[in-house]
């Protein structure tokens, strides 16, 4: 089973489809969307299928950076970030819920950065990932 909700390679979600997967967190969605589409303009959406492992995921690039990683579940999603080693260490200064930090520690350091993925379920979650799409935005 994929990490993704959807595992079809032959085609990326339809807007249904994800609406039912996602339920109630279909508005959390949206909202990060809208939100790091105002903050960080200008914002592509491009769906990609990552392999059979993890399925498909939305990617929200600026420009060529991509900001952040989202893979739909069923009734929530995961947000994928990478963050440099200089962001990783910044993190450590801001408040952030207390599962977010040991997940930063704990991740393999690459050349491109850590790469973590949160669960998105509560408002605190969505605020933890503005917060670090902000730090990992300061310095495009």
């Amino acid at each position: 089973m994929a990490l993704s909700a959807f595992d079809d390679k032959s085609r990326p979600p339809a807007p249904g489809e994800l609406a039912a997967v996602l339920g109630r967190a279909l508005g959390t969605w949206d909202d990060l969307i809208a939100h790091v589409e105002a903050t960080y303009p200008p914002i592509t959406q491009l769906w990609n299928f990552a392999g059979a492992k993890y399925g498909w995921s939305l990617r929200l690039k600026c420009k060529d950076r991509v900001v952040l990683y989202m893979t739909p579940q069923a009734g929530v999603f995961l947000l994928g970030l990478v963050l440099g080693e200089k962001t990783a260490q910044a993190a450590h200064e801001m408040e952030l819920p207390d599962s977010v930090l040991p997940l930063i520690d704990a991740a393999p350091r690459y050349a491109e950065g850590r790469g973590i993925r949160l669960p998105v379920i509560t408002g605190d979650d969505l605020a933890a990932v503005r917060a670090l799409a902000a730090l990992k935005m300061a310095k495009r």
